[in-house]
């Protein structure tokens, strides 16, 4: 057997409000729900983007309706979203003209253009085109 797809991914924030503004007006993602300071989950096409507060989910679920084990990362996490070489250009310019940083703007050797920048957790985000892994 094999997965379909990845449904979810995570990165840690523990700063929700600074991350919650960021992936909503600097990214466009739809907000889901909000969680206090727990998480914040988006819409980010066919799957979902959760933002865990890492001081809130390493602690045991107190809640018997959701009996979410405790998990959690620490330090920077990494994600990268699939966009097409003009969209990159397009993001790049949304990007520093909202004062986000790249970080590198590069060509992979096997063919494929990725951006790099962090959002205010510290996360390592990507834009690059599929073709870097063959798509």
């Amino acid at each position: 057997m094999t997965p379909a797809g990845i449904l979810e991914t995570t990165l840690y924030a523990g700063d929700l409000d600074a991350a919650e503004t960021f992936w909503r007006d600097v990214i466009g993602l739809e907000p889901i729900v909000r969680a206090g300071n727990r998480h914040v989950f988006f819409r980010c096409g066919d799957g979902v983007l959760l933002i865990f507060n890492p001081q809130e989910t390493s602690k045991a679920s107190t809640s018997s309706a959701l009996p979410v084990p405790p998990h959690g990362a620490t330090g920077p996490g990494h994600i990268c979203m699939r966009a097409s070489g003009e969209e990159i250009d397009r993001w790049k310019a949304h990007l520093e003209s909202n004062g986000v940083e790249i970080e590198a703007d590069f060509r992979w050797p096997s063919g494929g253009r990725s951006i790099y920048f962090r959002d205010p957790a510290g996360n390592s985000i990507e834009f690059a085109e599929p073709s870097i892994w063959g798509m």
